[in-house]
This record gives structure tokens, sequence and C-alpha cells, in this order.
């Protein structure tokens, strides 16, 4: 993926068939799942930066390997909340521009290989999302299973974890931030919050993030609402930054408010003054 203009909103590969092709079941040892010109697993911004933030986005990627097809799936499903976090990445990247943070963001659709959950559980690449079934991801060989992690999941947070670790080495301060969106509507059920801040056992930093983003008149932040932050069902807060000490805070935003340049644009700077506001309190705090 390449950096672009925020109102451009990634779409997947749109092959002619909606079959996935036999080689996505049949990979066999050592075979490649990412074709040489395909794009990398991940993308990356302002590695260099000097902020203390660091920003992932685990579900930035609507894209399919070409070698899995559309797995078995009509090609609109794949532009859906199902296949990725819309309006998630435009965000981030104006956030963590705007802080001069290190972002990185995961190319692939979570569909593919789900870089927020554990690869040891069934979810990490589901067979069916909200109500739609997804039938490349039926059978899979063990191959076909290791492929994904090798090729998709492991880059994507070996680079989170390179970041981390070399910023840790060099005595940095790290705060973690996983930005996602959400839909409005799910399982028929609209949701009526804007956003949301998510955490799991630790909420020293979630909860200034959370209180910062309450002051705006008008504005619905839950908390741990819809979703809330566990070993189970999510991968990169509990390993990166709950394993490690770090402060850290999960955002999601509901997807409708972002589904435009305006709407992002918006929440990229209510989220990037909210968490200048939380530093500066958790930072006064630990001196």
């Amino acid at each position: 993926m390449k950096v672009r203009s925020v109102a451009v909103m990634q779409k997947p590969t749109d092959h002619s068939s909606t079959s996935a092709p036999a080689s996505a079941q049949t990979g066999g040892a050592g075979s490649r799942l990412l074709a040489a010109d395909e794009p990398p697993p991940f993308v990356e911004q302002h590695g260099e930066g000097r902020s203390n933030f660091i920003i992932a986005v685990d579900h930035a990627g609507a894209r399919i390997p070409r070698r899995l097809g559309n797995l078995g799936m009509p090609a609109s499903e794949l532009k859906r909340h199902i296949a990725w976090d819309i309006g998630a990445l435009a965000v981030a990247r104006q956030v963590a521009t705007a802080l001069d943070a290190p972002l990185v963001a995961q190319n692939y659709s979570r569909l593919v290989i789900d870089c927020n959950r554990d690869p040891l559980v069934a979810s990490s690449i589901p067979t069916k999302s909200e109500a739609t079934e997804i039938p490349g991801n039926i059978g899979l060989s063990d191959d076909d299973i290791a492929a994904r992690r090798a090729e998709i999941f492991d880059p994507y947070h070996n680079r989170l974890r390179a970041l981390l670790d070399a910023r840790r080495a060099a005595g940095r301060p790290t705060i973690l931030v996983s930005q996602h969106t959400m839909t409005d509507t799910y399982h028929g059920v609209r949701r009526e919050m804007h956003g949301a801040v998510l955490y799991n056992r630790d909420r020293r930093f979630a909860g200034l993030v959370l209180d910062s983003l309450r002051r705006e008149p008008n504005l619905i932040i839950a908390d741990n609402e819809p979703y809330f932050v566990s070993d189970e069902t999510d991968y990169t807060i509990p390993r990166h930054g709950e394993a490690h000490g770090l402060p850290h805070v999960e955002i999601e935003i509901r997807q409708d408010l972002v589904s435009d340049a305006a709407g992002q644009t918006e929440w990229a700077r209510r989220i990037t003054a909210a968490l200048q506001a939380a530093e500066q309190v958790l930072l006064g705090e630990s001196k």
C-alpha cells in the first residue's frame, strides 16, 4: 500500500471469478502465498519518528493475495467491514504525521489471517464473519495456514516487535496505540456510540484517553464496549503492550463517521488531541 490521499479508500483486488483457485487449497510445503510483484505484508510511516507513540493498524488493508482469488466470495463482500477496518488507516496516517509517530499497518485483509488474533485460536482464519461464509478458508491444510502466518502475520508483528525492542534498548519511553474502526450496525443492531476506548488489565493510559475524549459535548465514547481487549480475542495489545508493561490503548471509531476525507480529518484531530492530553498527564504522574 502506497501513501496516498486519505479521501481514497483502499479496495480489494477484484478478480473475475469469486471462486478460490485450486492452488489456494493445495499449496504444498515450500510454496509461496504472495507473488513477488504483490505488495508487502505491511506498510510503515515515520519509522524514525521522535514521538513517544507507536501506532499499529491491525486491520488496515483489504487486499487478498492473488493466489487466493476472492476466497470464494463476491467482490462486493470484500469491500465491507468484515474484510477490513474502513477508515482506520486514513485516520492513523494523519495522527502519526501530527505526532511524528512511527506507524505500522497491515496490508492484507483480516479474512486471510487476522493480525489481531493469536494464530492458535480458531478465529485467526475465520470460516464465517458475521453472517457471511468464507469458502476459501474452509478445509485449509497445515501448509496453507503456515503460509498465511509466515508471510502476512509474522512480518507485521516482527516489525512492531523490532521497533519496540529498539526503543526499549535505547531507553526511550513508548506508548502503544492500536487504531481500529467498527461497523455502525452489527447483526442488525445500530451502535449509538461514536467511538470506544478498549483495554484489558491495564487501564492507566486508556482511562486518560477516555476522559479526554469524553470532554467533548455530544460525543458518546464507550468504555470497553462493544468490545474489550482479552488474551483470547486480541494479540497486539496483550503481546506488545501488556507483556512489556507499556502504556497502551486500543481506539475504535464508528466507520460511518470516517468513511470520507472530512470525517477522517475530524477524527484524526480529535484523537491526536486526546493522545497528547493523556500523554501529558501520564508523564506528569510518572515524574
